[in-house]
């Protein structure tokens, strides 16, 4: 969840539309649509930056940047508050957020400076007031970390937080904070919990209806001349659907693991596939790539699926992953 806020720390404050949308010259009714998205995503997710702020406090993280005069490089707060190594992504996310809320501020690398520059963080007066007053700091005698440890507590390793402040504490390297705390990761407790795969297949029934409705009102015209596609990771095909629906000659098929494909609903007009997308993906003319991406980044042949495809399409950037078609030998 983290690791999806921050890839557009813009939904913790945003204001002016993606200028994705404003370059595709969206409709005014599809620019409010999307924008009610980010203002609503915007309101779900505002809890990490109280979730940000605890396991910065957790970790010391602002006596650590203390410690080194006031500025460190992700490496040098590493070592200060004594996690492993393995953890340097997570907490470059994790400070990402805080650099966005102004806990603390962030100064680049040179553009002159050579690759191996890591970027600063630097104190901010609200890093003061989170300073740990336990140590001779100095300006740390007004801080109101007791204060914010009291009122946070509700975070510090729950299932909100999904126990990040333990996680960043834990070495091994395999397992995400989701993993961690409820001992596996989200698609094996879908797999075994009808509840949980119930829940997750409604979720992305109704964000794909959502995106849909946007997508073939606003960019219909690249599904012309497609004669097959296939959905990869569909789910439960509400994507497929909508698609077969507007282009009834375009064969529409959905592939998804077993356990997802058995809740899907019967369409007349929809094939549903039991497989793998990491073993074998069905021919067609093109693939659609939805919201499962961050499973590509992650399994061992999402790459090579990737770079095997001969012509890139479209990306349409929604928000937390892309939307990608990939139309083979057109």
């Amino acid at each position: 969840m983290l690791c999806q806020l921050t890839r557009f720390p813009s939904l913790l404050a945003y204001s002016n539309p993606h200028p994705w949308a404003m370059a595709m010259a969206l409709s005014k009714d599809a620019m409010d649509l999307l924008q009610a998205q980010v203002e609503l995503w915007n309101q779900t997710f505002s809890f990490m930056k109280s979730v940000a702020l605890a396991v910065a406090l957790d970790l010391r993280i602002a006596n650590a940047i203390c410690h080194h005069g006031g500025a460190a490089t992700l490496s040098q707060i590493i070592a200060e508050i004594g996690i492993s190594p393995c953890k340097l992504h997570g907490l470059r996310r994790l400070m990402r957020v805080l650099t966005v809320a102004g806990t603390f501020t962030i100064q680049p690398p040179e553009a002159s400076s050579s690759e191996e520059h890591e970027p600063v963080y630097k104190l901010t007066a609200i890093s003061f007031l989170v300073m740990s007053n336990n140590d001779d700091d100095g300006e740390s005698s007004a801080s109101l970390s007791p204060m914010l440890n009291h009122v946070l507590s509700p975070f510090h390793d729950s299932q909100l937080s999904m126990g990040l402040a333990a996680w960043f504490r834990h070495e091994d390297p395999a397992k995400s904070p989701y993993t961690l705390m409820r001992g596996r990761n989200v698609w094996e407790m879908c797999e075994s919990s009808d509840a949980a795969n119930a829940s997750i297949n409604n979720a992305m029934a109704a964000d794909s209806r959502f995106l849909m409705k946007v997508v073939l009102k606003e960019c219909g015209e690249i599904f012309h001349g497609i004669d097959s596609l296939v959905d990869v990771g569909g789910g439960v095909g509400s994507a497929a659907t909508a698609i077969a629906a507007a282009f009834p000659n375009l064969k529409c098929s959905v592939l998804d693991l077993p356990h997802v494909v058995a809740k899907a609903p019967s369409v007349s007009n929809v094939r549903f596939l039991a497989g793998d997308m990491f073993e074998s993906i069905p021919p067609a003319n093109a693939i659609l790539l939805k919201q499962c991406l961050h499973v590509a980044r992650v399994a061992r042949y999402g790459v090579q699926i990737i770079d095997q495809t001969t012509f890139f399409h479209l990306i349409l950037s929604f928000f937390s992953e892309p939307i990608i078609i990939y139309n083979f030998g057109c």
